[in-house]
């Protein structure tokens, strides 16, 4: 596609580490020009060969496509504006992920209706790694819905934003891990339960709690499944090599478990499985790593943008 073929999409919030990583992106995309590109304190500057302009100032018309990495909270104003000026548009923060106004874009479960939305709502990063791990299992019927699925999950410290905090200085992280928002209290919690129950049909308990680890990308997350009946190792694996068929960005390891190592800067969820030994009544450990900045952001909006241009699924993404 040449440069004269190529689709003008807005950035709303590109100077946050999210919106950094879909100006990235986007400056390999074969298919797109970045049309504008906004932030706030830092408009003005220069970021990838774009000005930088206020949101307010952004010329919503001259894009084909809106892609919102603003603030929770601050990010559906600009996104109402851009679906009234008639341009489609991917929202990334979390104000439209329980909503009815917006396709849940968790590509490889809802690619058809990503296809044929105006609005896009991306999934979050956490939800994105546990639901591609639990779907396949929860659509055969396969959790044990009178038991808790518990799900220990660590994220690099980008996921929490580039505004500084004084627990997030190199200082207070380096060669520490906690666990926050313990008690089942994340905000990410409602999305994961109602996504769960919308496309795999499991309504029991989840125990979510989240770790920070101390590095800049990559999530991992521990999740212990409690089955409705027994899984040997292949076959776990072979149902979910069955479920992921053919999607270029699930990677579902034999034999081994995935690192980050095996999916930072890739818009990659890359999927291990362990049979619990030793209980009384049988479980499976699915171990689910990916980028909190591309599979769980910027790389799932450009995936999410492609099929709603009707693009190839993963141009300009390295899965």
């Amino acid at each position: 596609m040449n440069n004269h073929a190529s689709v003008p999409v807005g950035v709303l919030g590109a100077s946050g580490y999210v919106g950094q990583e879909l100006l990235r992106l986007l400056a390999r995309h074969p298919g797109t020009a970045v049309a504008f590109a906004t932030a706030e304190s830092a408009a003005g500057e220069v970021a990838d060969g774009h000005r930088l302009i206020k949101a307010e100032d952004a010329p919503l018309t001259k894009a084909e496509i809106v892609l919102s990495a603003l603030p929770h909270g601050v990010s559906g104003r600009f996104v109402h504006q851009a679906r009234a000026a008639g341009r489609r548009a991917v929202d990334l923060s979390a104000d439209f992920r329980l909503s009815p106004a917006a396709v849940y874009g968790l590509t490889e479960f809802t690619r058809p209706r990503v296809a044929a939305a105006e609005l896009v709502a991306n999934p979050g990063c956490y939800p994105t790694a546990a639901l591609l791990a639990l779907l396949p299992l929860a659509q055969q019927g396969l959790i044990d819905a009178s038991r808790e699925v518990v799900i220990d999950a660590a994220s690099g410290v980008t996921g929490a934003g580039r505004n500084p905090k004084r627990e997030l200085l190199f200082g207070e992280v380096a060669e520490d891990y906690r666990a926050y928002a313990a008690g089942n209290t994340h905000r990410h919690l409602p999305e994961l339960k109602a996504s769960l129950a919308r496309e795999g049909g499991f309504t029991g308990d989840l125990v979510f709690t989240p770790h920070l680890l101390p590095v800049k990308r990559g999530i991992l997350e521990t999740i212990h499944i409690p089955l409705t009946r027994v899984l040997d190792q292949g076959t776990a694996e072979g149902l979910y090599e069955m479920a992921y068929d053919g999607e270029p960005c699930v990677s579902v390891m034999k034999g081994a478990l995935p690192s980050l190592k095996d999916v930072v800067y890739r818009n990659r969820v890359a999927l291990g499985v362990a049979p619990v030994a030793d209980v009384r009544r049988p479980r499976l450990t699915v171990i689910a790593a990916i980028d909190n900045l591309v599979k769980g952001a910027a790389g799932q909006a450009i995936q999410n943008m492609n099929v709603m241009l009707g693009l190839p699924e993963t141009l300009g993404l390295v899965c």
